[in-house]
């Protein structure tokens, strides 16, 4: 990944709202999500995020169901 492509998808995550952050994490197939790609430089920006808004609530977890 270059700097210019992980500067557009950094942007990206940043963008995403709590919800969509809890929805991606609920409903993304195994290996479908770039964000959760362990290797990737994406997953410490997306948690770091992910843990700043505040992970998983159980108010977002009923909100977006199952």
């Amino acid at each position: 990944m270059t700097a210019e492509e992980l500067a557009i998808e950094t942007e990206k995550i940043n963008a995403l709202t709590h919800e969509e952050m809890c929805r991606l994490w609920r409903f993304s197939m195994p290996g479908t999500c770039k964000y959760f790609d362990l290797t990737s430089p994406l997953w410490p920006i997306f948690e770091k995020r992910f843990k700043e808004l505040g992970g998983f609530t159980p108010e977002i977890s009923k909100r977006i169901g199952l």
